[in-house]
């Protein structure tokens, strides 16, 4: 058997860029976490009275790329920028790792920042970026 290819996530990014695919600047956000998702597709039923054998029929409907979910160590400050990710609406973004070659390129809308003050642990926060439309493998 061959020896895993298997790596950690040490090093992956995630970074902003605007409404066309250029100029893209880190998140400014200490990332803990990236949840990257998958595809899905909806299914609607298509069965009819004479369906064959009484079995429901479904046809493929519309794909969903799903959200990026986005855990980060919060540390407080004048600006937040998970909130100002918030307010650029939909713009695009990039995950990758210096060591790949794509990166995951995809136009989302950020959304529900949230942090956590614990008494003993360290502060942290999470979001989300609702994807829109069909993410892209571009060459690194």
């Amino acid at each position: 058997m061959a020896p895993t290819q298997a790596k950690t996530g040490y090093g992956t990014w995630m970074k902003r860029g605007g409404a066309t695919a250029t100029g893209f600047a880190d998140l400014g956000v200490e990332i803990t976490n990236i949840g990257v998702p998958g595809v899905s597709r909806e299914a609607p039923d298509a069965s009819h009275m004479s369906s064959p054998d009484q079995y429901r029929e479904y046809i493929a409907g519309m794909m969903d790329a799903g959200e990026v979910e986005v855990e980060y160590n919060f540390v407080p400050a004048l600006t937040d920028p998970m909130i100002a990710a918030v307010e650029a609406g939909k713009v695009f973004y990039q995950i990758g790792h210096d060591d790949w070659p794509v990166t995951f390129q995809f136009q989302a809308i950020a959304s529900a920042p949230a942090r956590s003050v614990p008494l003993d642990d360290k502060m942290v926060g999470s979001a989300s970026f609702k994807i829109s439309g069909k993410p892209e493998l571009v060459a690194a």
